[in-house]
C-alpha cells in the first residue's frame, strides 16, 4: 500500500517510517527538512514542505491509498509551560485541508494518532494530569486533538483515531492493552515503537474502522 505519512521526523514518526517499510508499504513523507530522514530505498519518497500548505500537502498525497498522521502541537521542550513551536490550531487546520484533499484523490483510509486524555477520556486521567491539561501549555495539544477528532469523525472516511497513553522512548515492543470506555483501565504509558507498530497495523485492520481505541503498554 502507498501511504502518505505526516509527522515522519517526529519522535514517534521516525518509528512509523521504519515499521511501514518493514511491512512492505511505500511511503510519501511530507517533511520540512528532508535531511532528517535517511532514505536508502525507493519505497520511501520525501517531499519538502509543510502540511499547513495545501499545495505542498496535495503534492505529497498524489497516488497514495491511505494516510497516517502523527502530527502534534510541539513545544520548545517537554516542560509543561514551555512555549509552543506550532500554532495552537495546527492540527485542526491541517486536518481540514487533509479531509478535502483526500476526497479529491479518492483516499478513504486514514489513521490518526491523538492522545489519551482527549475528549471524553480526559475524565479517565489521574487528577494531576487533568490539572496540567487545564493549566499548562500541554493543554493546547489536547484541545486541538479534540477539534481534529471531531472533524475526522464527521466525514465519510474510513477513519481510525488512536489515543496512546503517555509516550516513552523505551525501544522494546510491548504487549498492547487496547481499551474502550476505560475498559480495561489503561496503564499510564506506552513506548513510541509500539505505538508506531499499532498505527501501521491499523491501516490494514478493517476491524478498527470508525473505532477510537486507547492504547497502553503492558
Amino acid at each position: 500500500m502507498k501511504i502518505l505519512l505526516l509527522g515522519a521526523t517526529g519522535r514517534t514518526g521516525k518509528y512509523v517510517v521504519d515499521e511501514a517499510l518493514k511491512k512492505g508499504h511505500d511511503l510519501n513523507c511530507l517533511v520540512r527538512d528532508p535531511k532528517k530522514i535517511k532514505s536508502g530505498t525507493d519505497k520511501l519518497k520525501l517531499f519538502k514542505g509543510s502540511p499547513e500548505n495545501p499545495y505542498e500537502l496535495e503534492s505529497a498525497m498524489k497516488n497514495c491509498e491511505a494516510i497516517i498522521s502523527v502530527l502534534n502541537i510541539s513545544r520548545n521542550s517537554d516542560f509543561p509551560w514551555s512555549k509552543l513551536r506550532t500554532p495552537p490550531t495546527f492540527l485542526s487546520v491541517v486536518t481540514k485541508s487533509l479531509i478535502e484533499l483526500a476526497k479529491n484523490h479518492n483516499i478513504i483510509r486514514i489513521v490518526v494518532c491523538s492522545a489519551w486524555g482527549a475528549s471524553e477520556t480526559k475524565n479517565d486521567l489521574p487528577k494531576l494530569f487533568r490539572w496540567l491539561i487545564n493549566n499548562s501549555n500541554i493543554g493546547y495539544a489536547y484541545r486541538d486533538h479534540e477539534r481534529q477528532e471531531k472533524l475526522i469523525m464527521n466525514t465519510n472516511l474510513s477513519w481510525t483515531i488512536v489515543r496512546p497513553a503517555g509516550l516513552t522512548n523505551f525501544k522494546k515492543y510491548q504487549e498492547i492493552i487496547e481499551s474502550y470506555n476505560n475498559n480495561p483501565k489503561p496503564r499510564m504509558t506506552i513506548n513510541r515503537i509500539s505505538v508506531a507498530k499499532y498505527l501501521v497495523d491499523a491501516i490494514t485492520n478493517e476491524k478498527l474502522i470508525h473505532k477510537v481505541p486507547v492504547i497502553s503498554g503492558r
